[in-house]
Parts: C-alpha cells; structure tokens; sequence
C-alpha cells in the first residue's frame, strides 16, 4: 500500500512529532495566524485529524501589529512522563516560550519562558533533568551554531550557562535543531541551505551530549536540491520518530512547485513522511531525497489522502479557520447554515485585525464557491497570501462583483460588473492560473460571468517573499458594521 506526500497538505510548515502510547502528535508553524500552532493526532503517521490548537488565547501569544510571517515560528512537540510540551518563538513578542498539559484534548498552560535567543526551539530530558535546544551564534568562534542549556522544566528558568553543541556543515541559516538518545549515542539534527530550493538536512552523533558531535559522512542525510525539474521540492526541517511497530520515521516539509519548469510555489511549506532505515549506528532517510509516494512496511492503510469537499456544513465546527492576528468573535458567527461576517473599517492591506475566516489551500488544482449576500462595503473571496499579494473577488457596495489583483506595490480593479445583492463568487485553481467567475443571484440575470484570470506565481513565495502560504479566505469590510452573509462556501478537489 503506498501513502502520498505530502501527507498533510497545503501552509503545514515546521512539522514536529511525538508518540504518546499507541498515538502520534504534530505540531506546526502558523507565524500571524489565530489560533497559534496546529495540532494533529494519528494512528498510522499517515493520515492526520487535527484535533485543536496549542495557542487558543490573546494571553498565550500576542499577534496585534504582526506582519506576515512574523509571529509563531517553528515548534517542537514532545511527551515526557504523562505531560505534553510544544516549545516555540514568537519572533514579535519576548522570544522563546513552551506551553504544557497534561490532557491533549483540553487546554494548554499560560507561556513558560525561556532566556535563550535564537528560533526554532526544541527540548530533552534525560535523567530527570530538561534541556533547552535552539540555534544561535558562536561568540568564541563567531559562527552560527547550535546551542543549548540546562532548564528548570517549572520556571523556565536556565540552570547552566548556553553551550554551543555543533556548527553543522556550512550551510547557510543553521536551524531547526533536535537532540535525541537513541542507543548509546547522541543525535543532533539540522537545517541548512534556507527553507527554500537549497534546503537540506543534516545530523551529527556523539556518546555525550555536550560534544563534540561526529558529522555523518553522508550528508546532508535528505535535500531534494539536486532534483531538478521535480514537483517536491526544499526538502528540510524536520523531526526524527520510531513508531509503535519498530518503524523509524521523518516527518519534515518540502513545497510542491508549480510546473516542472517554473520553480515557484504558492501552497507553502507542507509535511511530508520519508522511511527512515540505520546501519552502523547512523541513520538514512530514505535515498537521501524525499519523493511523492513511499509503500508502507508491513501493514495495511487505505488512505483517501487527497479527494475532498470541504463545506459550510463540515467546517462549521472544524479546527481549520484561521483569523488575521486575532479573532474578535462578534465579527464573525461561524455555523453549520451559514458564515455571517461584521465588517469593520480595517482592510486586507493593513497590520489591523480585519473581518477575515481563511482556510488553507491545500492543492494545485480545486475548486472554491462562495455564495453571499452583503450590505457591506466589501466583502467576498480571497486569495490571500500577504497584506500586499492577494487576488480579491468581492461584492461591492454598489452590488457590483469585483476582482481586484494586488501584486506588491501595484493594486488595481481589473473588472467590475452588476451582479445584485447577491451573487456566487467562483474560483477555478490550477497550478499555474486562478480562474474567476460571478453568477448573479438576481433570476433575470443568472449567468456566470468571467471576470478574469490572474497567474498564480505572483502569489508565489518566490514573488511575495515570506514563508506562509496561500489561505482562502471570506472577508468583510465596512466602516459602520453592516454584515455580509456567507449561505454556501465549498472547496473541492477532484483526484
């Protein structure tokens, strides 16, 4: 039976894994979006269920003012004596912070946090005693290195000075380090090359945790960069488990670009699972490169991992909708018959807190339906990659359907036309075009209307620079607080 990557799809960046008895948890990256950090529960390391948020409140991670891709950067899970952790960086607030519980289904503790600069935080316990792991820099050798401290686990509090652990292998940005026991050896693990068409892996092994770490002679252990012309692509980042079956695992994100000759991706970063196989105490990811499908070991599992509709209906009471920076419950009444937005006076443009209820995209190709009715100034569809690259496809308050394409610096209404109050909003994505249709709610008038079609590289991180990925989103805008009401949303993709 062979499985598909990615296996968790569309803006899931950073992936990190645990195992609690019989169950697997992952966690990943959500920088300006509310709720703060995703987390997944499995059974097989295949198919995913996302079951809540680990950041579910203003206390626990402050996003007011944050731009794209500031915010929440990559976490790290781990489950140590009945008590999960998810460490992490608020990169616009005070730095490193974990949050804890005892109940994976209920709430998290309010921010524990941590004296250690650098990102992407990772912690290990050993012998009763906890240890903090991030990148950093050198003084002493004036490098980037990977580094860590003894912890207090209750306070936060640092119990020994930051050491410098390993300086990786030479790459560019030095980052999501892990340190693991497996054996009589210490695993340290990287990222290198930039989250982007150069990203690569690599580890080093030592029998003290301290150092020095031995490099293994292959590296790096798993990068896609050589594979030119293949959809999965900035293979990196990544998190190394054993299943419940004896099975080694690495769950890590790659992006899946465009076309075999355009090398731009507008999804985000995804996650991604690749077999892991040891000899000699070293381990092997795979062939060194991560691919689109991988036959699973000795077990049976039918994933549908790829068709879907999703709906008004099944989203209603789905973990899925994120909110821009903060959610303001009064401005938006999420139910199983409809989606009713309260405008207010920030746009799409701005740092603001905008009426806004995205979902990931989480395919190259698909299909998107909103149907609406609006007194609002604004409201409708939108593509949305940053406050300065997204397609817009609304009802404006003259009752005429609008698409709207903003690429940076350039914002222009490229087609308007009389639809009424009320209209089906439509959009066909391919992998490298967006198609845009109105249909008039009016009976006189009920005709699908193109209204344009618009490149999806310009919303490209390539393009818009930043590491989130494109979010369907439903919006609103109005200065007195009328409302746009949502009857149908659907998004579908046929395999």
């Amino acid at each position: 039976m062979k499985y598909q990557n990615p296996v968790l799809r569309g803006m899931y960046p950073d992936p990190s894994v645990c195992r609690a008895g019989d169950k697997y948890y992952m966690v990943c990256s959500t920088f300006q979006y509310f709720p703060g950090v995703p987390l997944f529960e499995s059974e097989d390391m295949v198919n995913w269920k996302q079951i809540g948020h680990c950041l579910t409140r203003a206390s626990q991670v402050k996003l007011n003012g944050v731009s794209t891709s500031g915010g929440i950067y990559a976490p790290t899970i781990r489950y140590h004596e009945g008590r999960f952790y998810m460490v992490t960086t608020n990169t616009t607030d005070k730095g490193n912070f974990y949050v804890y519980t005892d109940d994976i289904y209920g709430e998290w503790s309010e921010p524990v946090w941590v004296e250690q600069d650098g990102i992407d935080p990772s912690l290990f316990f050993e012998d009763g005693k906890s240890y903090f792991i991030s990148n950093g820099y050198d003084e002493a050798t004036g490098r980037p290195c990977i580094q860590m401290c003894e912890i207090d686990i209750e306070t936060g509090k640092r119990m020994s000075e930051t050491k410098a652990l390993w300086h990786g292998t030479g790459g560019r940005y030095l980052e999501a380090p892990h340190l693991y026991k497996f054996g009589e050896y210490y695993y340290i693990l990287d990222a290198e090359g930039g989250t982007e068409y150069g990203h690569m892996v690599n580890y080093a092994r030592s029998k003290n945790m301290w150092g020095p770490f031995e490099a293994f002679p292959g590296n790096p252990v798993l990068t896609n960069r050589n594979l030119g012309g293949y959809i999965l692509q900035g293979a990196g980042h990544g998190d190394v488990l054993e299943d419940k079956n004896g099975h080694w695992w690495f769950m890590h994100l790659a992006f899946r670009q465009i076309d075999r000759w355009m090398p731009f991706h507008h999804l985000g970063r995804e996650s991604c699972l690749v077999p892991v196989a040891w000899k000699d105490d070293w381990f092997y990811i795979g062939d060194g490169t991560s691919q689109l499908s991988y036959e699973l070991p000795e077990r049976e599992a039918a994933p549908q991992q790829i068709a879907f509709e999703k709906n008004i209906g099944n989203l209603a009471e789905s973990h899925e909708w994120c909110f821009l920076r903060n959610y303001i419950p009064e401005n938006h009444m999420i139910t199983k018959e409809s989606i009713r937005l309260k405008g207010t006076a920030d746009t799409l443009f701005g740092l603001g807190l905008p009426t806004f209820a995205g979902i990931r995209q989480s395919e190259l190709s698909m299909y998107i339906s909103a149907t609406l009715q609006s007194e609002c100034e604004e409201a409708g569809l939108t593509l949305f990659m940053d406050e300065g690259h997204h397609y817009d496809l609304f009802l404006d308050g003259e009752s005429n359907a609008v698409l709207r394409l903003s690429i940076g610096s350039v914002s222009a209404d490229v087609k308007k036309v009389h639809v009424g109050k009320k209209a089906t909003l439509k959009v066909e994505a391919k992998p490298k075009e967006y198609h845009f249709l109105a249909v008039s709610g009016e009976e006189d008038n009920s005709k699908s209307i193109s209204m344009g079609v618009a490149e999806t590289r310009y919303l490209s991180s390539e393009v818009a620079c930043g590491f989130t990925g494109v979010m369907v989103g439903l919006y609103a805008v109005d200065k007195a607080g009328k409302y746009a009401e949502f009857t149908e949303f659907s998004l579908r993709h046929d395999e």
